[in-house]
């Protein structure tokens, strides 16, 4: 798995998209699924149709994407379950719930941190205008054990 913050090179004959134009692709197109489904739906529901525009546009994306849990440098009989992988490089928790809480923050942050991945998207689509439910939250990559600083999540 990549999951890395660069800025769009070619190694060889690989093309690595800039994660801006991924987050920008992916928000897009979660926009569009939620003005043509609007809210209500299951997670399951809005994860398919997503993955399918996404797969529209060439890029590679992982649905219900397990990884190994390491713990202290050994690789566990357990894993943890991404709802998306777009690119290796991105992230996405999809949710349908009432509001997106600190906990939800909190999951996506150690997502980032296990997987190395350095950006993730938390899409609630159970809201009336799905810009209320986007947030862009970025790893930090400090060795610091405070909490993350307040743009460490944006709003989009």
């Amino acid at each position: 798995m990549l999951c890395n913050l660069e800025t769009g090179f070619t190694t060889g004959e690989i093309q690595m998209i800039p994660i801006d134009s991924i987050t920008a692709g992916i928000i897009g197109d979660a926009i569009e699924v939620h003005r043509e489904l609007g809210p209500g739906l299951l997670e399951s529901t809005y994860e398919a149709c997503l993955v399918a525009l996404l797969s529209e546009r060439g890029w590679t994306v992982g649905r219900q994407v397990t990884r190994p849990v390491v713990f202290r440098g050994k690789q566990l009989d357990l894993s943890y379950r991404l709802d998306l992988l777009v690119e290796d490089r991105v992230i996405v928790e999809v949710k349908t719930i009432k509001t997106l809480e600190p906990v939800h923050f909190a999951q996506m942050m150690t997502y980032l941190k296990l997987s190395g991945c350095e950006v993730g998207l938390l899409i609630n689509f159970n809201v009336p205008r799905l810009v209320d439910g986007l947030r862009r939250v970025i790893r930090s990559t400090s060795a610091s054990s405070a909490p993350p600083p307040s743009s460490a999540i944006e709003s989009r």
